[in-house]
């Protein structure tokens, strides 16, 4: 069994957070939590990379789920769902998704470091950035919202993708790193964070 500070979560900064020129800030914002980061590019996916990031490791539950989501969100504002089945409205999500994705510039990430998964999801906010808590990375630094984005037919802006379980990591890292890309080395900080014994401290 893997130690749980090998534990390793993928973040890509999308368009919008290249563009509003947040790199460093949200680089800062994991790295000074003690995870480590094992490898980063920057890369232009195309529509056929980002629809493979969306769908490959979720496939088509991932498509129903997000359309059933989708229609409750219409159904909640009184709203009728213009797509007639789940798995259709899982399509057109995707579709937009993977079009936000592929509009530009984008910086993936490989994190490591205990719970590394669950930890960039609280840094990183809600997928809202509207709802999203004070001190995350979506609600100090961007403003978009659901009703926005319905409003204009696209996805929601929310400057990064964090995967959202270990599985899903281990699928998605897979896309977007081949296994020599991923660097292995220690940081000083690492006898801090996970020695047992904190042995060497002392001169």
């Amino acid at each position: 069994m893997e130690h749980p500070k090998q534990e390793k979560t993928l973040v890509i900064i999308k368009p919008d957070g290249i563009q509003r020129s947040l790199i460093g800030e949200i680089i800062r914002r994991y790295e000074r939590t003690g995870l480590k980061l094992l490898s980063l590019k920057m890369a232009i996916p195309t529509e056929a990379m980002a629809v493979q990031h969306y769908y490959e490791v979720g496939g088509d539950a991932w498509l129903e789920e997000v359309g059933r989501k989708a229609r409750a969100a219409y159904e909640k504002k009184g709203l009728t769902s213009p797509y007639a089945t789940n798995m259709e409205n899982g399509r057109a999500v995707m579709a937009a998704n993977a079009k936000y994705l592929s509009s530009g510039p984008v910086i993936a990430m490989v994190w490591q470091g205990n719970s590394a998964v669950g930890l960039v999801r609280k840094i990183t906010g809600d997928t809202e950035p509207l709802t999203s808590d004070v001190g995350t990375i979506r609600g100090d630094f961007t403003l978009d919202s659901y009703a926005m984005a319905d409003l204009d037919q696209r996805s929601v802006r929310n400057l990064i993708h964090a995967s959202g379980t270990v599985e899903e990591a281990e699928q998605e890292i897979k896309i977007w790193f081949k296994p020599e890309e991923l660097n292995n080395y220690r940081l000083i900080q690492e006898q801090i964070l996970y020695d047992v014994n904190l042995d060497g401290l002392k001169e």
